[in-house]
């Protein structure tokens, strides 16, 4: 008996989980499970939006350096509105905060359709709406992250977590799909309304969850005040401050996302419908790897999780960009999604779960900067790489400096490494 079993031991050992649980537990608690529909809803029209975005601007200008151009357009009102969004979060309520700014997110995609519909389009202004849509999620995202918290119970947040990944891999695997074929077929305007409408079902579910029992920062505090509250807290956190590094390092130097319309187009040869599959694949290899890893309960050994994930994040990387065979590219895709979604779950709930809840909004604004700075700086990075040194050899460049990066980070960080998953309930918040 003890040999037959000693395989399952061992791995029981090193993982020191739970008992397999489902995969789904936290939607058992009404408001997350409203919140969590809601957002899928409304984070499939982004998707759609975003390859629709990528798609038009290619078409029209023909040019990787433009293509680049978009993270730059996402990331510049992120760096200068996050640290307002953060505040206005821990102040102010939140669900409010998150209705008000998808009341302005449909208004500006709608305006992307009319523009579009109407022929009136150019980079410039598509570009323009790009810049006022991040300015929005730099308010919307603190305060819609600092909300899950309160909707489940402590125990069960990392299950959330995973949940909401899921929930969003499951959005880009649905998402960029339909929307290659809307795009092959009515062309990129009908996929900007349609993400208009989706956002309505944000504010019905703010409308029906419970009131927060939100714990307010101090009003009295001044903005630089506030700020450089927030900022000690992150700075005095070492489990915080090195996995927004690690965020922004793996995100840079490995966003090849921008580029799959030229994959698409004149590597690969499959067209718009091949787009939306390659846009997809790494949401596939994340949901796998989501329903694994939020079946598993909690487990030790969490730092040595978090690296080798996204060390395979990076290597699948490289191999997507040697690859030439459409099959081949799709299953590289799915490991760097499987990898992204390990280390994102690790990531997300360390952070979460140390942070005070006074403190959550302005923690999130802060980490805005790493996870969105990183991905679109790296797409800026990648497109102008690619217009120098080939679109195959940036990404190869991305995914070996990817995996450089997470091991110096280690070797300034060696808490890191050695985190074990049990320190997160031993400490505040």
């Amino acid at each position: 008996m003890k040999i037959r079993t000693s395989g399952v031991d061992l791995c029981y050992t090193y993982f020191s989980m739970t008992p397999i649980n489902s995969p789904f537990t936290a939607l058992q608690f009404r408001d997350f499970k409203i919140y969590w529909w809601a957002m899928i809803i409304s984070r499939i029209g982004s998707e759609m939006q975003i390859v629709a975005i990528n798609w038009h601007i290619y078409l029209l200008t023909g040019s990787a350096l433009s293509l680049g151009i978009i993270g730059l357009s996402r990331f510049v009102p992120v760096l200068f509105s996050s640290p307002f969004g953060g505040i206005v979060a821990d102040r102010f309520d939140r669900k409010k905060i998150i209705m008000t700014t998808s009341i302005l997110m449909i208004i500006l995609s709608s305006l992307l359709a009319y523009m579009t519909i109407s022929n009136q389009i150019n980079p410039l202004f598509i570009y323009l709406i790009i810049a006022l849509i991040a300015m929005c999620t730099a308010f919307e995202i603190p305060a819609r992250q600092s909300t899950v918290p309160h909707l489940v119970p402590k125990k069960y947040f990392m299950n959330a977590t995973s949940l909401t990944v899921i929930m969003w891999q499951s959005a880009v695997l649905i998402g960029p799909a339909i929307a290659g074929f809307i795009i092959a077929g009515f062309g990129v305007g009908p996929i900007y309304l349609i993400n208009a409408i989706s956002f309505v079902s944000v504010i019905i579910s703010m409308i029906m969850i419970s009131p927060l029992r939100q714990i307010k920062a101090e009003n009295s505090l001044h903005y630089l005040q506030s700020l450089k509250e927030g900022l000690n807290f992150v700075k005095k956190t070492p489990l915080i401050y090195s996995t927004m590094l690690l965020d922004f390092f793996a995100t840079f130097f490995a966003s090849a996302t921008v580029l799959l319309p030229i994959f698409a187009l004149d590597i690969l040869h499959v067209g718009p419908q091949g787009l939306g599959l390659l846009y997809a694949a790494p949401a596939l290899g994340a949901i796998i790897a989501g329903l694994i890893t939020s079946s598993l309960g909690h487990f030790k050994n969490q730092g040595k999780i978090l690296v080798t994930a996204i060390c395979f994040f990076g290597l699948g990387t490289i191999l997507f960009g040697i690859s030439r065979n459409f099959y081949l590219s799709l299953f590289f895709l799915m490991i760097i999604g499987a990898g992204d979604m390990v280390s994102t779950v690790i990531r997300n709930t360390i952070r979460q779960m140390i942070t005070p809840d006074s403190l959550r909004g302005r923690m999130v604004s802060i980490n805005m900067i790493f996870f969105m700075g990183g991905p679109q700086l790296g797409e800026a990075e990648a497109g102008f790489l690619a217009a120098l040194v080939g679109t195959p050899f940036s990404v190869i460049v991305g995914g070996v400096g990817t995996i450089v990066a997470t091991f110096f980070l280690i070797k300034m960080v060696p808490k890191l490494l050695h985190y074990q998953g049990i320190e997160a309930n031993n400490l505040g918040g």
